[in-house]
């Protein structure tokens, strides 16, 4: 089936993205976001949990916790370009929020099928969730989670589980007698342990989770392929978060040289201030250009979804490199303060890059699509 004109992105994805920034630059500015999450420059500081679930609650009533939820389940069915355009706004705002581990734990469960119609009803009826699927040695593959499970109950640490600590539900990946497995786990349940790592991000949480013998539901007969069917989901609203990130780091930067001074001109006016930041933007708009070319392929070609997340994956983590380094550089000494906004952007998407697997990782996987001899 060919890709509809636009990648699809009609009137009420507009209107939703267009939402959602009015939302976050109302309700947290920069400058808000950064007393918030930032508050202590202290670099041995414990793991702190800076959110505004107030906000989160609104974003919930909203609806737009239950976007990728199916109409079935009582969710709203919006397809991926849609979301996508409102993830790329909540990367520009670098908010504090559960909403990217709720809508990948929702295309997920949505893989499922029937299976999984209870817990999209849980997110329906406002709980949050994060994915976890990791272990110590942070490997990406799906056969090596370190989770195990035996009649119903779940055992064994998950790591690198992105904003634990503002999740209702854990959607964990385990071993079980017949293969791979999904469960839907209660995060406050008896024998959930969180544990904060400390990491650079100031706007997201991060934490080992560790299951003892906990209650868990199943959820798919085959968790492996409901996994590898929402991939490309997952990596593509990721690649979107750094896609709008990097537009704040453009416009901000650009804001900064053309009205700081030196030699009595702009820092805009010489070539090697202004033409790294046209590199910067044509970055974006082929970044962008691939994000929603990847959505669409999800929403409407899925034999071609996972090449083209990788691609859109492959080209943001690249871009959140370059977009960062620039943005600290042409802000000169202050770039490199607490004080300056940019470091919070600079850390996002430098986590963001990591995320889910690098520019080079993506790259690899493409290869083993079109060139799997080769490969």
């Amino acid at each position: 089936m060919a890709q509809p004109n636009d990648f699809g992105f009609g009137e009420e994805a507009a209107l939703l993205k267009d939402s959602a920034r009015k939302f976050f630059a109302d309700n947290l500015p920069v400058d808000a976001l950064h007393r918030l999450v930032a508050d202590n420059p202290d670099p041995e500081r414990a793991p702190s949990l800076a959110w505004r679930e107030d906000l989160w609650r609104q974003m919930v009533e909203l609806g737009w916790s239950m976007l990728a939820v199916p109409e079935s389940a009582g969710g709203l069915g919006m397809p991926l370009v849609a979301v996508a355009g409102l993830v790329e706004e909540l990367g520009r705002a670098a908010f504090p929020c559960p909403l990217l581990g709720t809508l990948s734990a929702t295309y997920v469960l949505a893989a499922c099928g029937e299976s999984g119609q209870g817990a999209l009803e849980d997110i329906c009826g406002g709980l949050s969730a994060a994915l976890a699927l990791t272990g110590a040695d942070g490997s990406w593959h799906p056969g090596d989670t370190p989770l195990s499970a035996s009649q119903g109950r779940l055992s064994g640490t998950a790591c690198y589980v992105q904003d634990a600590g503002k999740a209702d539900r854990i959607l964990a990946l385990a071993h079980a007698e017949g293969g791979l497995a999904l469960y839907w786990v209660d995060a406050s349940a008896e024998g959930v342990s969180i544990e904060a790592d400390a990491i650079v991000d100031l706007t997201r949480d991060q934490a080992r989770v560790t299951f003892n013998d906990v209650p868990a539901t199943p959820v798919g007969d085959n968790g492996l392929a409901a996994l590898n069917a929402a991939l490309p989901a997952i990596w593509t609203l990721l690649a979107a978060d750094m896609a709008g990130a990097a537009e704040w780091q453009l416009q901000t930067t650009v804001e900064y040289v053309s009205t700081r001074k030196q030699f009595d001109r702009p820092l805009g006016f010489f070539q090697a201030v202004k033409h790294p930041l046209v590199d910067v933007m044509v970055q974006i708009d082929e970044t962008r250009s691939l994000v929603y070319n990847a959505a669409c392929a999800f929403d409407h070609e899925p034999q071609k979804a996972a090449q083209y997340a990788h691609m859109a994956k492959s080209r943001a983590s690249d871009l959140a490199a370059y977009a960062s380094s620039r943005s600290v550089q042409y802000h000169g000494g202050i770039g490199f303060t607490w004080e300056c906004f940019v470091h919070l952007y600079f850390k996002r998407q430098k986590h963001s890059q990591m995320l889910f697997g690098d520019g080079p990782w993506h790259r690899a996987q493409l290869a083993n699509i079109l060139l799997p001899s080769a490969a």
